[in-house]
């Protein structure tokens, strides 16, 4: 079974226009969605996922089943895309990285870009903590998404985070002016609070963040 269509006819089938209008509504009308609501989309994945069977994908099968289904309209089909990817990361490689900075960059906003950075480009340096140099790279970035991936990129690492990089990433981005960069930064630090409060709290003591940066950083300090 080849995947991509048995996804499009399953989610397709299952399409709600009233649904979609509140979506579309709550992502600022923005993209067109079919009105699938997530427990209900993550089934129909499952159930078509079950029916291709359970063979092992490459970093390039991994990355042109994506940007295909990056290619159509509706929402969903990038949620079923960043899921795949999430899934099947243990099996990529660090050539994946420009196909995840060509989604990242792709219609942007932070219900694909938030997933990819800290689920799929987190895994990636986690294999491979060499990518860490291009983590560095991204965090000086002209694009705003790549910023925020490389900020959120350690967001799950608890223990294992680069607490330096960490730090470096969010004293560089202090000043920016948009909110989903001073948003981004609060949320990493937060996270990171969890393991290491006492860094955290001296971090906010030392550096000027943006009130909505240490509000969100403060949450459960």
């Amino acid at each position: 079974m080849e995947l991509l269509p048995a996804v499009v006819a399953s989610y397709r089938g299952a399409a709600n226009e009233e649904l979609a209008a509140a979506q579309r509504q709550y992502m600022r009308d923005q993209f067109p969605f079919l009105g699938i609501p997530t427990p209900e989309r993550r089934r129909l994945s499952k159930a078509v996922l079950k029916a291709a069977g359970n063979a092992r994908p490459s970093t390039d099968e991994c990355a042109a089943l994506a940007l295909r289904f990056w290619e159509l309209p509706e929402r969903e089909f990038r949620y079923f895309a960043v899921d795949y990817l999430v899934a099947n990361v243990k099996y990529c490689d660090t050539s994946l990285l420009p196909t995840l900075r060509t989604l990242i960059t792709t219609d942007s906003w932070w219900d694909t870009v938030d997933p990819l950075a800290s689920r799929v480009v987190g895994a990636l340096v986690t294999a491979d903590p060499s990518l860490a140099d291009e983590m560095d790279a991204w965090a000086r970035d002209e694009n705003m998404w790549i910023v925020r991936s490389a900020i959120l990129h350690q967001l799950h690492y608890k223990a294992a985070t680069d607490e330096r990089r960490l730090f470096e990433y969010c004293t560089l981005q202090a000043g920016h002016k948009d909110f989903f960069i001073r948003k981004a930064i609060g949320w990493a630090l937060r996270e990171y609070a969890y393991t290491a409060p006492e860094a955290v709290r001296a971090f906010l003591d030392r550096v000027e963040l943006s009130p909505l940066s240490v509000r969100e950083a403060s949450k459960h300090l």
